[in-house]
């Protein structure tokens, strides 16, 4: 993808995983294969949004890759890549309530992101 087709995408975040991404130690972001993110692909870029605040940081998205599941994901990707500060378990459960089986059955995408840091 050449630099004049990426994309910036927004997208919020629940405080704690902005932290982690604006921090650098989150490097796969998880999310629902919904149609809007269908052609979601390396190179865009993503201002996540600190939902309810203004704050925002930007990443580049390096791959992105489809799972069936969240659990094959989180087995893919390696846990503490989604969320260093939480076991599997508990990320299996913090994203299933976020997202109900309902969602899931869409599929689940892994996005690798890097922090970009502006005005270097």
């Amino acid at each position: 993808m050449t630099d004049a087709t990426a994309r910036v995408r927004e997208l919020n975040l629940y405080r704690q995983y902005f932290d982690l991404v604006a921090a650098g130690t989150k490097t796969i972001e998880v999310r629902v294969k919904y149609p809007h993110l269908a052609d979601l692909a390396a190179g865009d870029t993503i201002r996540f949004r600190s939902k309810g605040t203004d704050e925002t940081c930007d990443v580049k998205v390096k791959r992105v890759t489809e799972y069936s599941d969240f659990e094959a994901l989180l087995d893919g990707e390696g846990a503490a890549n989604v969320n260093p500060t939480a076991t599997r378990e508990q990320q299996l459960a913090n994203i299933r309530a976020i997202y109900p089986p309902e969602k899931e059955c869409l599929g689940a995408l892994a996005i690798e992101i890097e922090l970009l840091q502006l005005g270097l």
